[in-house]
């Protein structure tokens, strides 16, 4: 791919063309070093038109009916009058590097609604199943006009952390019934939560999911308040039969409010701004380490000796940090 024409580009995500927002997002993905410069200038044009919608990050374990209840609530937002652009974080396939559940297809209302954009995209082995330029790509859909920007994550137990620090507000999706408290998450997923939801809360399964939510909510009163003075409410929902989404979407538009009321809202996007800069450099930085001619060439003989137990790993790490710095 020919890095494009910025200008044209910006012009075609600024009025929302799905072909022109398409070619921004490939883009900023690219690792190809004059598609990195490219994309940098097209970020700086389009950075004045983003950070206007409200960013929303959603967890769970997988079952938890994630994309049925995105695809719900994606489908209420734009009936409201909302632009809802979705960035469906999917485990890479060690094969082909693609996508392997195919959260697009699994979204069959919002992959067709005009006020919708769907865009899955593999991990790339990154840490917790959060993109390389995940961040990147949410700023270009800002600009592109969508009003609410939701990021679905593979609920491997690691990504909280990286996606607390991109969203305004963090949902928790649990199930009743589906192993011990939190399911296979982090323990600490609950002192990240802003809402915690159970899911599935429909049919006789209804009773059960009150039950869990009473446990969460127990749980919630063990942990110390919260700077922000936010206290997480624990609601139960049915993604499949729209119940209880209307009332979780109130909880995260009070929650807004709250946040910008106190002043926390301003404060909490500044500190994401800073902590996007040092991840840019540490991945910037793991690009020029992994490029040079030096730790290339010395780089299967210390992995290999690391792998058989003949080097240990600290070492090698100073043997190809030395090879790095010697240039």
């Amino acid at each position: 791919m020919e890095p494009p024409d910025v200008d044209e580009l910006v012009a075609g995500v600024r009025s929302g063309d799905r072909s022109a927002l398409g070619r921004a997002i490939t883009l900023v993905e690219s690792r190809r070093s004059d598609h990195r410069d490219t994309a940098q200038v097209l970020l700086t044009k389009l950075l004045p038109h983003t950070g206007g919608a409200l960013r929303v990050g959603i967890t769970g374990i997988p079952g938890a009916g994630k994309s049925t209840f995105i695809d719900q609530l994606g489908t209420n937002l734009t009936g409201s009058g909302h632009r809802v652009a979705v960035l469906a974080i999917d485990p890479t396939s060690s094969r082909t590097r693609g996508s392997i559940l195919g959260d697009k297809t699994r979204m069959t209302r919002l992959a067709n609604d005009p006020a919708a954009f769907i865009r899955p995209s593999p991990t790339g082995g990154t840490l917790g199943g959060v993109t390389r330029t995940t961040r990147e790509t949410m700023l270009i859909c800002e600009a592109a006009g969508f009003d609410v920007v939701l990021v679905e994550t593979v609920g491997a137990g690691q990504s909280e952390v990286v996606v607390v620090d991109m969203v305004d507000f963090f949902l928790v999706l649990l199930i009743a019934g589906a192993g011990d408290q939190l399911q296979g998450l982090k323990k600490g997923v609950i002192e990240l939560a802003d809402l915690i939801a159970v899911n599935k809360a429909d049919g006789p399964a209804a009773t059960d999911a009150r039950a869990a939510a009473a446990e969460y909510q127990a749980a919630l009163h063990l942990l110390a308040p919260r700077d922000d003075g936010w206290r997480p409410p624990v609601v139960t929902c049915s993604g499949l039969h729209d119940v209880g989404l209307d009332t979780m979407w109130d909880h995260i538009e009070t929650h807004r409010a709250h946040m910008m009321g106190s002043g926390h809202f301003a404060a909490r996007r500044e500190a994401q701004r800073v902590t996007w800069l040092w991840s840019a450099v540490e991945d910037r930085l793991m690009d020029l380490f992994r490029g040079d001619e030096r730790v290339a060439e010395a780089m299967a003989g210390i992995e290999r000796a690391v792998r058989l137990g003949d080097l240990p790993a600290g070492a090698g790490a100073d043997e190809l940090i030395a090879r790095f710095r010697s240039g």
